[in-house]
């Protein structure tokens, strides 16, 4: 990437800047920077498009990001010492980076950026999972941004996009499934990071969709899976219990087996569920 923007190897950056990684930030620092470009490959065409970045660091998915023809990247970043090698990228490409110091779990990322907007981060693992169900909860819906490619650790991964039946089946395959198309793009070995994380990563593309999966309301629906998978070893007619409705005339106005177990049910089940609910609890309190 050295010779597509001037800027020095990575290497060069994070020993000039001392910038060693952190663990109390979540920091691994990818320096592959064939597999940087594939990031930005895998979130498509950003032409036009600002991309939303957290957690750069030393700028090398920044770089790829730019390189690759993004209009204008924003990049949030909590760590000062990152600052100055962020600084160099920005000069390098004059008018299209924007550094913004902070938290990312406490900013508001809509108001960040403006136009058509994709999200691209090799997330900090310690606030990957927060920022990712944040983005997958925004209000008002359909989306803002028009879509996510971001790095987690590959269980993360797999538990985003996981199917009914197994066991990395959960609360966050829901979420993610209901309201985006998710797909695994590729896992990248421990190795190309520094220093290099006890585990496997994973790169996952989120596509939000215009309307969710099914109809249900958002609170309902994370209500019932909330509780089906609080206890998600039990049948559902018992883990639906501290509803406060009846589970077994839940289930039944749902069209739902009440011995089936929560990893069984898909997410059409669930928001049949959902709707159920907030009729059952609608006449509890007309009653």
């Amino acid at each position: 990437m050295s010779d597509i923007d001037g800027l020095p190897p990575l290497r060069d950056v994070i020993e000039r800047y001392e910038l060693n990684a952190k663990k109390s930030l979540g920091q691994n620092f990818l320096l592959d920077l064939n597999l940087t470009g594939r990031i930005a490959r895998r979130a498509g065409s950003l032409d036009d498009v600002t991309v939303l970045e957290i957690g750069p660091g030393p700028g090398g998915l920044t770089r790829a990001l730019l390189a690759n023809g993004a209009k204008k990247v924003v990049a949030i970043e909590r760590d000062q010492r990152c600052l100055a090698a962020l600084a160099d990228v920005a000069a390098a490409y004059p008018g299209r980076l924007q550094v913004i110091e902070g938290d990312a779990l406490e900013l508001d990322h809509r108001s960040l950026v403006e136009g058509p907007v994709r999200i691209v981060a090799n997330l900090p693992y310690n606030i990957a999972t927060p920022l990712l169900t944040g983005w997958l909860e925004s209000e008002p819906w359909p989306a803002w941004y028009q879509s996510l490619t971001l790095m987690f650790q590959k269980e993360v991964a797999e538990r985003i996009v996981a199917q009914p039946g197994g066991k990395a089946y959960g609360r966050l395959a829901i979420l993610a499934q209901w309201r985006a198309t998710a797909t695994k793009a590729f896992d990248i070995d421990r190795r190309a990071f520094t220093p290099p994380p006890k585990v496997t990563s994973s790169v996952v593309h989120l596509e939000p969709r215009e309307i969710p999966l099914v109809e249900a309301d958002k609170e309902a629906l994370q209500t019932v899976v909330k509780a089906a998978f609080g206890q998600r070893r039990k049948m559902i007619r018992a883990s639906l219990k501290g509803l406060g409705v009846d589970p077994l005339v839940l289930t039944e106005m749902a069209g739902i087996d009440p011995s089936l177990r929560a990893e069984r049910l898909s997410i059409p089940d669930f928001g049949a569920l959902a709707r159920a609910y907030v009729t059952l609890k609608q006449k509890r309190e007309q009653s």
